[in-house]
């Protein structure tokens, strides 16, 4: 029946759960486990997870790193809870704002018997409903049964497959904008079909569709683009691009909501907050349970294919985005180098993106 939600809507019906605070029910590997995350765990909702089944932590490997602590499963760790951790316990283990002052968590015992692909989902839903990557994992006997009784979001992990796809998008509206940059600009809006944030494609002129057209991806920096941040370069490349896009009387602009390189802004926070200690922007990602970089930049060669266009002359200092590009198709004709917005307060940051990100700066 149509009106019954399907794997999609139950996957972005599941992120929001994570979010408000509820368990979701995840089967598969012959096995169902209530998956929580700890970001938003409260005391009275792990106490009543804890009265069902023996409690797991799910972890990244690079957060179970910054823990001393194994991953026997590659990707993740799984955790045993001891019967004496409250939710004070897993929020430290969890969030590493407190890891300087408070570096022993342990002693920690990694579990290694068993499967752990209902973790490394809950994990990868976590990340995706732009919380921290841990999620508290508890077994239960009969998990349908629960989420009908409960009201709670059920899970097959064949429906979780589609959080490692590319969410077709369709473009919801286009509409003239005249800007500084250009009086000859149109705003087209991109709707993923997963529930996730939409994206922005911003068109100056009428660039032709047989040519390699000037183009740029640009994540959205909130503190950068709107507040003009000095920790970033990310508000003067926007400026920049549309600048130069402008004064060839033709391009595009991607504007895609990855904040943060995709962790989100609360998220993005918490790295400033660790760079604060002393961490540059790869640690601070690594010691918050994520990859250097969690974008998905075959978001914008999708838009770009569905705007009519198959090749780029691209503005960027990032070579992991030429690659993306011409692995999803999108011919990359030019590089165009980006280099404007250093400060002393980014000096340092704009170095680590050379370093350890290949940035060409």
């Amino acid at each position: 029946m149509s009106l019954a939600p399907s794997q999609t809507e139950r996957l972005a019906r599941a992120r929001g759960d994570l979010r408000l605070g509820l368990p979701v029910v995840m089967a598969g590997q012959g096995q169902t486990m209530l998956a929580a995350a700890i970001e938003t765990l409260t005391p009275a909702r792990l106490a009543d997870l804890r009265a069902l089944g023996v409690a797991e932590l799910a972890l990244t490997a690079r957060r179970a790193e910054t823990l001393k602590a194994r991953a026997y499963d590659g990707d993740i760790a799984r955790i045993a809870v001891p019967d004496w951790a409250g939710l004070d316990w897993l929020a430290a283990v969890a969030d590493p704002v407190d890891d300087l002052r408070v570096p022993m968590k342990g002693p920690l015992t990694s579990l290694r018997e068993g499967g752990a692909d209902l973790h490394r989902t809950a994990i990868q839903l976590a990340k995706s409903a732009q919380l921290l990557p841990a999620a508290l994992m508890v077994p239960v006997a009969d998990g349908m049964a629960l989420a009908a009784r409960l009201g709670l979001t059920f899970l097959a992990l064949p429906d979780c497959a589609e959080l490692f796809r590319l969410a077709p998008m369709d473009e919801v509206v286009s509409a003239r904008l005249p800007m500084v940059a250009s009086q000859a600009g149109r705003v087209h809006i991109f709707r993923p079909d997963d529930g996730t944030v939409e994206h922005y494609a911003i068109e100056i002129g009428r660039p032709d569709r047989d040519a390699p057209v000037l183009a740029r991806l640009h994540s959205a920096c909130f503190t950068g683009d709107v507040l003009g941040s000095l920790k970033c370069d990310c508000g003067p490349q926007l400026r920049a691009a549309l600048a130069q896009m402008g004064a060839e009387g033709a391009g595009v602009l991607l504007y895609l909501n990855q904040e943060g390189r995709g962790i989100g802004l609360a998220n993005k926070m918490r790295a400033y907050a660790l760079q604060d200690q002393g961490f540059d922007t790869v640690e601070a990602n690594h010691r918050l349970g994520f990859e250097d970089d969690e974008r998905d930049f075959r978001i914008g060669a999708e838009i770009l294919k569905r705007m009519g266009f198959s090749s780029v002359r691209l503005l960027t200092n990032n070579p992991r985005k030429i690659a993306m590009m011409e692995t999803c198709g999108i011919a990359v004709a030019e590089r165009v180098p980006l280099k404007v917005g250093e400060t002393a307060q980014n000096a340092a940051y704009l170095a680590t993106k050379a370093a350890k990100s290949g940035h060409l700066l």
